[in-house]
């Protein structure tokens, strides 16, 4: 019945059909959050609708879940059936939404889907929530130790006889995608599986793939004891993640801003893989998870933060106000 549901919501966005049921309609100006179908994207979705119901009580707050890709989410929000993205990652909405070139600079890229995103959909790219959750090669511990591999090129003798697990988004990704992969690199591997990419752990931990590209803050990495391959020729953009709003919402509940900043730096690297894992290897709801993170830091009531408007990164904000 879920991915009934689910289904039945992304043919909706792509229709531009409205969602009726399915929660608060961000065209009655209710707040409503796009997630995705990722542990971490919904986690962090869950997390932005338990800090907006905490600081705004009266306001009507929906989740719609389970989105299948970043462009499915970026549509839900262009076509007012969201007002709010619980995550968004800089290395592929560069390459993705925006179409321009993938950088490698952590700062440009940032810096680009900010004022990408401001000046082409009218939405505000708020700053990081503190990690980056890249792509990443990785193999069982048994295999790294045995082939004494810690690195992606180091994989180049043994590539033509290797399974490689992949997600299947990745294969035709322009920049940092499987075509870009054998020009940095220089070989391929013997058998290419693109797959979901929440199955790629598993595969590789049953030994039915030798080498496999997942997420770097995924949980399973430490449940499942796999060596995250260094990616020695910098063939992956940083992917930093950040909620993003349109600046409908944000006009209609100012308070959002507050709200979002408060989750500025807040969850570092070790911290979104520990939520990870609590959900995908403690059988946890992401719902649950996100609860007891806010819980745990009281909600960040004692965190103050540093208006949009007064910082020289979001200098572009003032000059639309002027116009």
């Amino acid at each position: 019945m879920k991915k009934i549901i689910t289904t039945l919501v992304a043919l909706m966005i792509l229709t531009g059909c409205s969602l009726p049921g399915l929660g608060g309609s961000a065209r009655n100006n209710d707040i409503v959050i796009a997630g995705g179908n990722t542990t971490e994207r919904q986690i962090l979705s869950e997390i932005v609708s338990q800090m907006t119901q905490h600081y705004l009580p009266e306001t009507r707050v929906s989740l719609i879940n389970n989105l299948g890709s970043t462009l499915l989410i970026y549509q839900a929000m262009s076509r007012k059936d969201a007002n709010i993205s619980g995550a968004m990652y800089t290395g592929t909405s560069l390459t993705g939404e925006l179409g321009l070139p993938a950088s490698r600079d952590p700062q440009d890229a940032l810096k680009q889907v900010r004022e990408g995103y401001f000046e082409r959909f009218d939405m505000v790219w708020f700053p990081s929530y503190g990690f980056a959750n890249s792509y990443a090669f990785m193999v069982t511990r048994e295999f790294s130790e045995t082939h004494s591999i810690t690195k992606v090129s180091q994989l180049e003798e043994l590539a033509p006889s290797l399974r490689a697990g992949v997600d299947a988004s990745w294969m035709d990704r322009k920049g940092d995608g499987y075509a870009d992969f054998k020009t940095q690199y220089g070989f391929d591997f013997g058998t290419m599986y693109p797959m979901e990419i929440g199955l790629v752990y598993n595969a590789v931990q049953v030994n039915e793939m030798d080498v496999v590209l997942g997420y770097s803050t995924d949980g399973r990495i430490d449940g499942y004891d796999l060596v995250v391959l260094e990616d020695d020729k910098n063939l992956f953009p940083p992917y930093d993640a950040s909620p993003v709003l349109s600046r409908t919402v944000l006009e209609q509940y100012p308070e959002l801003e507050t709200i979002m900043l408060k989750l500025e730096g807040a969850i570092p690297q070790e911290t979104m893989q520990q939520l990870n894992q609590k959900s995908d290897e403690g059988k946890i709801e992401p719902k649950v998870v996100a609860r007891e993170f806010l819980e745990e830091h009281n909600y960040f009531e004692d965190k103050t933060v540093k208006p949009l408007i007064q910082r020289s990164d979001y200098k572009f904000l003032n000059e639309k106000e002027g116009e």
